[in-house]
Formats: C-alpha cells, structure tokens, sequence
C-alpha cells in the first residue's frame, strides 16, 4: 500500500472500516499561525481531528535547535494516543493541497514506529473536487494506547552535521526554494544563504506540474544525482519542508535518510557557523 493515497480511496476507508481509521487535518500558515484551525472550524473532511504546527507537531523555540524543534515525544504520543490512534490505526493525513505539514505529521509518526500512515494527494481540494462533503462537526474520538518506539537513527543533530560534512561520509540536503537558498531571499530568518556544504533540492519539486505527487520512478529520476549507498541528511529552515524530501527519497529507494529538525534556523543561531550563498 503506497503512503501516497488518493480522495477515492479514503472515501472507501471511511465507509468501510472507520473504526480503524483516524483522519487527521494539519492545515497551518506560518504568517497567520490560526488560520488553519479557523479553516478546520469552517470545513473538512468528515471525521477528521486537527492537529497544529506549533502547538502539536513542534515544541516551543528555544535559543537554539531551531524555529520548529521536535515536540516532546512523550507528550507527542500521549496526543496520538488522546485522538484514537494505535498501532493498529491506518492514518490518513491531509493539509489544503500537497504541502508540508502533512509531510512533518507523517515523519513524526514515522519517527515513532508507526507504519501504517498515508498523505491524501492533493489535500482537501482533491477531496472537494471528487464532491465529497465537508463538515462542521468537531470530531471526537475513543482514546487508545500509543507507544513510541523511537526511530533514533531517523534524525541528526547540528554536531553530526557538522562531523559527517567535514568527514564527506554524508550529503546534505537543503529543501527551500533556490532564492531562499542562494541567499538572494530571506522572509524569515537574520541571516541569508545555506548550510556549506548542502546541496539544493528544493521541496515542491516532489510534485508534478498538476500539483500531485510524482511517481516513485519519477522521484527516483529526480534524485539520480544521489547514491543509495550513501547517507542523506535533509534539511530546510526549521524542519518542516524538508519532510517532503525525506519521504520522497524514502518512495525512490533510499534507505539511509535522516532529518535535521533545527536545519538552518538551528544552524545560524549559533554565531561561528559560516553560511554560504553559492551554488554547491
């Protein structure tokens, strides 16, 4: 069964087995941090939780480890546990189209053991489109037992980056858009540039030109540049828009992939690390 689902599928999975099912909304813009929520409230998938950014799927920044830093992963599974999922529990996430915060949910749960999670290509306007309904409804859920089972070599520190880069045993990955990476644009952060070292591979190029994702003969194309013998590190600017290139490269073959969570907002919040503004 592919990660990648599509809105026929899980109309099926609702109808047909919706006690082992748990849908999950993560729609979130990070200049407005309610608004997903707000949309929640106004609409989606029948059945579904929401789940936020900031307040589900990261802990609160501190002066380093980036703007998005990992939850607490007791408390992250406490919540799993909270909106009726197990390990049993087939996951179906969604966001507005195919964007990034249904990617970090899908990583998060990865990260935790859980296998059984799947992304709705295209969001809730694929589930739209189909003529399905939306609803108003705030769903609530039969709590259930959630245990960890924590994926250690999953992730990587700033000081792993930093070893594998000055020993040439890993490439790292940076997922932003070109500019953002160039140091030509920068809306978020006080410095401008990228990782040295990191190469750019930037996140939406996942999908095709209709906005769905892209086959995994397509992805694996897209990636050729890369060794599968070689360990990948992906990063973004906080940790969140790398996770679409983490499952990518997952759906093309690759084994040995790990997330940086801090990515450059960790990287740059200490002041000796040099960025870079060339291409690598």
């Amino acid at each position: 069964m592919s990660v990648i689902v599509s809105a026929p599928w899980l109309k099926n999975r609702l109808e047909h087995a919706p006690d082992d099912t748990v849908v999950v909304d993560t729609r979130f813009q990070l200049t407005d941090e309610d608004a997903g929520r707000k949309a929640y409230l106004e609409g989606h998938i029948p059945q579904a939780v929401y789940l936020d950014l900031n307040k589900d799927l990261s802990e609160k920044p501190a002066k380093h480890g980036g703007s998005h830093p990992l939850p607490d992963m007791e408390m992250f599974a406490a919540k799993m546990g909270n909106i009726g999922i197990d390990h049993d529990t087939t996951v179906v996430i969604y966001d507005q189209h195919n964007d990034m915060f249904a990617a970090r949910l899908w990583w998060l749960l990865d990260y935790a053991g859980h296998q059984d999670v799947h992304l709705l290509d295209g969001g809730l306007d694929a589930w739209m489109n189909n003529g399905y309904e939306v609803t108003t409804e705030v769903t609530n859920l039969d709590p259930k037992h959630f245990e960890p089972f924590i994926r250690n070599d999953a992730v990587a520190d700033i000081d792993n980056v930093k070893e594998k880069l000055q020993s040439q045993t890993a490439t790292l990955i940076d997922s932003r858009a070109s500019e953002r990476y160039l140091g030509q644009s920068e809306p978020l952060y006080r410095k401008a540039g990228h990782i040295p070292g990191a190469k750019n591979f930037f996140w939406k190029h996942v999908l095709n030109d209709k906005g769905k994702w892209k086959t995994d003969d397509e992805l694996e194309y897209r990636f050729k540049s890369l060794s599968k013998d070689d360990e990948i590190i992906v990063s973004c600017g906080s940790g969140v828009s790398a996770c679409p290139n983490v499952l990518a490269l997952r759906l093309a073959g690759y084994r040995d992939v790990k997330l940086y969570p801090g990515s450059f907002s960790d990287w740059i919040s200490y002041d000796d690390n040099k960025v870079e503004t060339k291409e690598e």
